[in-house]
């Protein structure tokens, strides 16, 4: 009797105990239930396990922050292992625009019949202080059932188990029918001049051509432990930095007036947090609030299947209740850094403040300026783009993306529905869809619905859905390339 990795995941003592019973069977299954049992709760085997764990931990104690990390050393040992493994040199590609911010590049060669596959995750983390954390971020923890550490939800737990499925399949000897290139990239976080995927697009794109790209931008969600959905990410938001900037000419605090700058700032950002911009569904989002509802109860549920049918006043309730559910129905603006000031005894010169944009994927930046400088109605309040990445088109639903997703889903979480998401955040998916590349959020990582800690205190990752992550990406990477 042979199983595959999945069978494995779900067959329990119960079930082997049942089939026990069947007399032909059962002095086989005597032997093998030790061994299946075993294999419910540790799948994929236990030696891949060890592996996709010592990358993950290796990669996480590099302090790969986007302002004081660096990626290199992440990149280098990567490549470094591809290399152990038997890939030739020519299939391995450490680079960047500097040498801090190294990328590495893998290829898996398949027969070629179909265009390849792009594996991608980043390797860079939001930046984390020690002081503000209950445990060291850059060191690996595992406790209560969770890993700790900063990127070990945002991009790690992707990237390692994307290292360790390339070197699982080298093993087994496994022949895609295409090829599976592996990208680790740099500055995600920060995108700017040293963005990984941006610079391999320009320079070397011919390293990661593909017929569409697997990246992160959706979760699993649990309710109460449980699983209840699975998100595929099709589109994202567009970002946007915004400099709110007021100078006048200062003098002693000894005789203060009130043509503050700091004051005028303040009147400003005041305005700001009182204030929302208009509702509005996409395709993708509607499709998402119609899905969701299903995996939420009492008056919610009922608000959300509301809003998909276009309700304001369920829009409006909903958004009330929920940050995440507001943000994917309307653009958001919020004050994120603040400066000032240039001496404690005289009266400021500068204030200003940094607002970050998250804006709908059919917004402008034009008009969301537009309506910001008519909210603050403060012409000494000076409103320019410091950063606008633009938008970038949702990815078309594929049919036989869908239909792995489906299938894998359904057999290792029975019960848990697929839901079409839009990303309220970004990801380097955005320069890969307007590259030409289609790019999905697919990770099989659940998390709680309301503890997503990624770029905050505390940083975690369960780590049973780690595992279960892992196998989830194995087999769907595989039922796209055979």
């Amino acid at each position: 009797m042979i199983l595959d990795g999945i069978a494995l995941y779900r067959l329990n003592g119960a079930a082997v105990a049942r089939m026990c019973h069947n007399g032909a069977m059962r002095l086989a299954l005597v032997s093998l239930f030790c061994v299946c049992a075993w294999a419910a709760d540790t799948m994929p085997p236990e030696a891949e396990q060890r592996l996709a764990r010592e990358i993950y931990k290796q990669m996480i104690e590099v302090k790969s922050g986007f302002t004081t990390g660096s990626t290199t050393p992440i990149a280098e040992s990567v490549g470094a292992r591809f290399k152990a493994a038997g890939f030739p040199a020519s299939d391995i590609f450490v680079g960047g625009v500097i040498p801090t911010k190294a990328n590495v590049v893998v290829r898996y060669r398949g027969t070629g019949a179909r265009k390849p596959i792009l594996l991608l995750a980043h390797i860079d983390v939001v930046e984390a202080l020690r002081a503000d954390w209950t445990v060291d971020p850059f060191v690996f923890l595992e406790r209560d059932g969770y890993f700790y550490g900063r990127g070990t939800a945002d991009d790690k737990a992707q990237a390692a188990v994307w290292v360790a499925t390339l070197l699982r399949f080298k093993r087994e000897g496994y022949k895609p029918d295409r090829d599976l290139i592996l990208a680790l990239t740099a500055d995600e976080e920060g995108g700017g001049p040293y963005n990984g995927v941006d610079w391999l697009l320009q320079k070397h794109r011919d390293l990661i051509e593909s017929e569409f790209a697997l990246n992160e931008g959706a979760r699993g969600v649990l309710v109460n432990g449980k699983p209840v959905e699975n998100d595929m990410g099709l589109a994202e938001k567009q970002f946007v930095n915004l400099r709110w900037e007021v100078r006048n000419k200062g003098g002693h605090s000894a005789r203060p007036v009130r043509d503050n700058a700091i004051y005028h700032l303040a009147d400003a950002l005041h305005r700001l947090a009182d204030f929302e911009f208009d509702f509005h569904l996409t395709d993708i989002t509607r499709e998402y609030f119609r899905q969701a509802a299903k995996t939420t109860s009492g008056p919610l549920a009922a608000d959300m299947t509301a809003v998909a049918e276009g309700d304001r006043e369920a829009m409006r309730r909903v958004a009330a209740a929920s940050a995440p559910l507001n943000a994917m129905m309307r653009t958001t603006c919020v004050a994120t850094q603040l400066e000032g000031g240039h001496a404690t005894n005289a009266l400021p010169q500068l204030a200003a403040a940094n607002v970050n944009c998250r804006l709908l994927p059919d917004d402008s930046v034009e008009r969301v300026v537009a309506e910001l400088t008519k909210l603050v109605a403060d012409d000494q309040v000076k409103i320019t783009i410091t950063v606008s990445e633009g938008a970038s088109p949702a990815s078309p639903l594929r049919p036989d993306i869908t239909k792995a997703f489906n299938r894998i889903t359904d057999t290792m979480w029975p019960g848990v529905i697929t839901v079409p998401t839009m990303a309220v955040g970004g990801s380097d998916g955005r320069y890969l869809r307007v590259g030409g590349i289609p790019t999905y959020g697919i990770q099989g990582f659940f998390g709680d619905r309301d503890d997503v800690r990624a770029h905050g205190r505390d940083e975690r990752m369960l780590v049973r859905s780690f595992y279960e992550g892992q196998t989830f990406l194995y087999e769907f990477v595989k039922a796209l390339s055979q």
